[in-house]
């Protein structure tokens, strides 16, 4: 990593308040160039607390596009951090509509030309897709990474509970390309046939940050005495964000304004984009099909797709498992083009580049946290120079042998990995074999004397199953097993079972999500086919299995042939960081947490699996600021028994300024168990100032569960 501290322009940066329609005025961030002439303005709205939770990552790149030449301004959402307002439902049409005004506000600055970028990651990045929806004149380009499409950001929670496999295939162009059909409405549509949608764990873990985060109260640095009125409305107007997931399923019109993806609510989801797409994903975040969707459908002139070998960050940020690029160059590449007109010669990029992952050992290459040395994982880029390509064919793997009744022990899953990894090496998939000896496997092997199979694209199943009872679900997963017997997950993909006329066989056609893996010469292709796989996807009510016959069963991957490809990227540089204090256990492996734990209760029968999404310990700002965080996520499950399935999300963040005496804490905890007939979700917020609590709130839902 370059660390750049000289820049084409010095630089100033300022706080401002961005007033709104309704009088809400939004808390603002604006680094410019120190010139006479206007510039361009980049907007990256985000509800994660521009002074101190997204700050390190914020002082990484908005001060670097301020030094070549941009106003870059970071706004904290409606409700969150220092901007006034309530915190909304996610799928809540405000949020778009408040970008919209604030790149109309941006526009109208005397420092500004009037034309104005929007990045994000995650979230922001959903944010500035929305706001390419409206179409707001001024904004002329986007930078959208590692983030659904869609209106719903309940991708995360419900892409893990199973899609329904029984209808049509889905409606897309060869292998990947991805249509309306296999957007979020049915990608992470309904697991139980009745529109309740498809529980996973990572519903109550991703519920659970969001509302600890939502009922952080502003910094009195920044706010003033007003945080003392602004933060009993907003804990008021809490309500956890699950409840809202579980009573809309992905596509339904809660949402109000759409994004341009699927379920974006336009009769032609991707007809009212106006501003140029540069879309950004990485294999392994959950949303990287959404780079695929996007090439596909938006104009050629509007967007390139880029899919890295990255987790849910930034791609310049040095996370396992790597390699990270120059992200920062090639987006300036990106707004010189589109706001200020510059020949960059982006356009002239491959409509599509993605990485071609070649196998590594299926571990984490170093225990402690923190950036992975050397170049990261073995592999390539490719450009396509439409998608879906004439590079890709797909092509057709049959199974065989007779039929086979596959039981998969209820903790099977454990080792798939965190639903969205962020960097962590623990958060990736460990080696397979564990999980395959609990599968249906079919091998299918790359000639020693050939050439690698190189797959890009999404992988499509076809399996004729016979349920055992009327609801379950079906687990498939893509492994690259090596000649020594480890075995690396390359894709999965899960379907909602259910029983076939008159109790006889069905037929599942689904997609798996989308790959870039090559297989070696001498590996296995293999597909693992399991009745469980927790806790990504809840179990059926009942322990059952189903009867697989591979005589009428198929593999469809979407092969990419050689070329010969000249795609590449310049190093990473960021600017200056914060020098945020971290705390020196967190390096000591004596004495830090593991960051995922499996533990099995031999004479219980039971498996709990401890994932710690957060850093422990206390980290401290420049600004005077103290933060200390403490996450841990809980699944249990007892084999045999899947209504013993629970699971519980815990955080404390505790915020202090010793030099005002400000000190305040809050703990979220949110918990999901079930019965037969119904889910139960319990919540609980409590928030003190000092040691008395100002705030104590519990909600309950239970949520009925399909009939069978």
């Amino acid at each position: 990593m370059k660390i750049r501290t000289a820049f084409p322009y010095a630089t100033v940066h300022e706080d401002v308040r961005v007033p709104l329609a309704d009088g809400t005025r939004l808390y603002a961030r604006v680094w410019r160039p120190l010139t006479d002439e206007p510039v361009p303005a980049l907007l990256e709205y985000d509800p994660h607390r521009l002074t101190d939770w997204s700050a390190p990552r914020d002082r990484q790149r908005h001060p670097w596009y301020a030094g070549h030449g941009y106003a870059s301004v970071r706004v904290d959402a409606r409700g969150h951090g220092n901007s006034e307002g309530l915190p909304g439902d996610l799928g809540s049409g405000a949020e778009p509509s408040d970008c919209a005004e604030v790149i109309d506000w941006l526009a109208a600055r005397p420092w500004c030309t009037g034309r104005v970028g929007m990045f994000g990651v995650g979230r922001g990045g959903t944010a500035a897709l929305r706001t390419a929806a409206l179409a707001p004149e001024p904004l002329r380009a986007v930078v959208a990474v590692a983030c659904p499409d869609g209106r719903y950001e309940a991708g995360v929670p419900h892409r893990d509970g199973p899609a329904d496999g029984n209808g049509p295939e889905p409606a897309d162009g060869p292998d990947g390309a991805g249509g309306p059909a296999d957007g979020p409405a049915a990608q992470d549509g309904p697991a139980d046939g009745n529109g309740t949608p498809g529980l996973s764990a990572a519903l109550l873990a991703r519920s659970a940050a969001l509302l600890a985060l939502a009922a952080c109260p502003p910094d009195p640095r920044y706010a003033g005495d007003a945080w003392r009125e602004m933060w009993p409305a907003r804990l008021e107007a809490l309500a956890p964000p699950a409840h809202a997931w579980l009573a809309h399923p992905a596509g339904d019109d809660h949402a109000g304004t759409g994004g341009p993806g699927p379920g974006g609510g336009a009769p032609d989801p991707y007809a009212s984009v106006r501003a140029a797409v540069l879309a950004v994903g990485g294999w392994h975040d959950p949303y990287h099909d959404t780079v695929l969707r996007l090439v596909a459908h938006l104009p050629d002139d509007l967007v390139r797709g880029v899919i890295g070998p990255w987790a849910h960050q930034y791609p310049d940020r040095e996370q396992s498992p790597g390699p990270a690029i120059g992200f920062l160059q090639e987006t300036l590449r990106w707004w010189d083009h589109h706001l200020k007109g510059e020949p960059t010669g982006v356009m002239s990029e491959p409509l599509l580049r993605s990485w071609i992952g070649t196998p590594s050992p299926p571990v984490p290459a170093r225990p402690e946290p923190g950036p992975r040395p050397g170049p990261g994982p073995a592999g390539r880029w490719v450009g396509d120079g439409a998608w879906p390509s004439p590079n890709v064919t797909p092509v057709t793997y049959a199974l065989q042998g007779p039929p086979v009744l596959v039981r998969s022990p209820q903790h099977t899953g454990l080792d798939a990995g965190r639903p969205v990894p962020s960097g962590d090496p623990a958060g990736l998939p460990p080696d397979q074999r564990a999980e395959d000896a609990h599968a249906a496997c079919f091998d299918f092997p790359v000639p020693h004397d050939g050439a690698p199979v190189d797959v890009l694209g999404r992988p499509r199943v076809a399996l004729t199953l016979r349920a055992e009872a009327p609801a379950g679900q079906v687990a498939v997963r893509l492994c690259d097993v090596a000649p020594d017997g480890s075995s690396t997950l390359v894709t999965r993909g899960a379907a909602r079972l259910a029983a076939g006329p008159g109790g006889g066989p069905r037929e599942y056609v689904f997609e798996l999500d989308g790959t870039g893996h090559a297989f070696p010469p001498g590996h296995r292709i293999r597909l693992a086919v399991s009745s469980a796989y927790w806790p990504r996807v809840w179990p059926g009510p009942r322990a059952a299995g189903f009867t697989l016959d591979p005589a009428a069963c198929s593999l469809r991957l979407p092969v990419r042939r050689p070329t010969t490809d000249s795609v590449a990227f310049a190093e990473p540089e960021q600017a200056e960081p914060l020098g945020v204090t971290v705390p020196a256990a967190l390096d000591d492996p004596e004495t830090r947490r593991p960051a995922r734990l499996i533990v099995r209760d031999v004479a219980a029968g039971e498996w709990r699996l401890e994932d710690r999404p957060s850093q422990d310990g206390t980290h401290a700002y420049p600004d005077g600021l103290e933060i200390t965080e403490d996450a841990v996520e809980t699944c249990v499950i007892t084999e045999g028994e899947p209504l013993s399935a629970r699971a519980r999300t815990e955080w404390r963040i505790r915020l202090h300024r010793p030099d005002i005496a400000w000190n305040v804490t809050v703990d979220a905890r949110s918990e999901i168990v079930c019965d037969a007939t119904h889910f139960l979700t319990t919540d609980e917020v409590i928030c003190a100032e000092g040691p008395e609590v100002v705030f104590h709130h519990t909600w309950e839902k239970r949520i009925a569960r399909a009939p069978g």
